[in-house]
């Protein structure tokens, strides 16, 4: 991390948020910010357990409390990560088709992890980066969604818009400075601010306000309230599981129902095969925190590796264990809370992307097409090579 990265990190708090709440209040109403919020689906089952409700009466407390607070939207950011799953889903097709010996496009591994992909570009470089999934995360989709489709929905200038995101790691924070979204002003920043689970629960803790629950917003406005859903992951968004299924059903055209996960080395390594008459023809991994992260990066470099795909997280567990929640007093992992905040995870019911509506509106309203491209420019990112800057500090992994 840059000496100066490191500072706007820093400022990424709570007296930030804060700040621009107040300037609401107080200054010339021409100057006035629209605040808007998204929350990480990896967030709400922290606030459940925490204070003892169902992931619903969480999310509508959580939003209760913000609004209180002077935020005009609360958003899911689910529908974000729909996008990032189904453009991975295509990615990976694409991929297998064209791999080949000279030319290896695989194995893919993912790219929603903003520790994991910071680790890969500033550090390990070529040979690992071409093998990122081009696909942007769902925290940067949820930039474009809120300061480009929304902010014009709105008529909104986009640098009108003050975007927030609540996640369970502080690696967001980092993901946060360079996510540039393309609007028709261009070079807005994506999102604003990112705080974690854990500083809202002690922003909520501290508050005095008088809360009254209210609903999650949607981006579209007037829409019924929503049943909270998930996608198809232990706990993250589940990029193995949904690539598996449409790559099981469009390579090989098997219907692929419970995806069966054995574990490995450790709990955090794990692997899914597709198999038919004795022939291995899918081989998939998930990979969670640093230890498994290094065998995969040695194997690559070495040439011995068997996955097709491998999902790639930097915190063992997933992304529920986020070092921004579940934490205890002394920086440890509250494991007690954790284990609850899996069955209320696990509890939330499972959507494929492919079934939401709202997705398949938004390409044709937002993105012109599923394969327009809008969709590669709003929807796809590049990675930098090798090198960090002059001034950079280790990361402490």
């Amino acid at each position: 991390v840059s000496a100066e990265e490191g500072i706007q990190v820093s400022q990424q708090n709570a007296k930030d948020f804060f700040q621009v709440l107040n300037l609401n209040k107080k200054c010339d109403t021409s100057k006035h910010r629209v605040l808007a919020v998204s929350v990480c689906p990896q967030s709400l089952p922290y606030f459940a357990a925490k204070f003892s409700l169902s992931v619903t009466d969480a999310s509508r407390r959580l939003c209760g409390f913000l609004k209180s607070l002077g935020v005009h939207y609360v958003f899911d950011t689910t529908i974000a990560a729909d996008f990032s799953i189904l453009e991975s889903q295509k990615e990976f097709v694409r991929r297998f088709r064209q791999h080949n010996e000279e030319e290896p496009a695989l194995p893919m591994l993912t790219s929603a992890c903003p520790g994991w992909v910071r680790y890969a570009e500033r550090v390990l470089g070529h040979p690992v980066t071409p093998h990122l999934c081009t696909a942007k995360s769902p925290q940067q989709i949820m930039g474009s969604l809120v300061k480009d489709y929304f902010a014009r929905r709105q008529n909104l200038s986009p640098d009108k818009i003050f975007h927030v995101i609540v996640a369970p790691c502080y690696d967001k924070k980092l993901e946060a400075l360079q996510e540039d979204v393309l609007t028709a002003s261009r070079g807005s920043r994506g999102t604003d601010c990112v705080l974690t689970s854990g500083e809202i629960a002690q922003m909520m803790e501290q508050s005095d306000v008088s809360v009254r629950e209210a609903a999650l917003d949607t981006l579209f406005g007037n829409v019924k309230e929503e049943e909270l859903r998930r996608h198809d992951g232990a706990g993250s968004d589940g990029y193995l599981a949904h690539i598996f299924r449409h790559a099981a059903k469009e390579l090989f055209n098997e219907d692929v129902g419970e995806v069966t996960y054995r574990a490995l080395r450790n709990k955090d390594f794990q692997e899914v095969t597709l198999e038919k008459s004795g022939e291995v023809l899918l081989r998939f991994a998930a990979a969670y925190g640093f230890r498994n992260i290094q065998n995969v990066v040695l194997k690559l470099k070495k040439g011995k590796f068997p996955y097709h795909f491998v999902e790639v997280l930097a915190c063992a567990g997933g992304c529920l264990n986020g070092r921004g929640q579940a934490q205890t007093a002394d920086g440890r992992t509250d494991k007690a809370l954790l284990q609850k905040m899996k069955g209320i995870y696990a509890d939330i019911p499972v959507q494929l992307p492919e079934a939401s509506t709202h997705v398949q509106e938004l390409y044709q309203e937002w993105l012109d097409g599923t394969d327009s491209p809008r969709v590669q420019e709003a929807l796809h990112t590049a990675y930098q090579g090798p090198g960090r800057p002059a001034d950079s500090r280790d990361i402490k992994w």
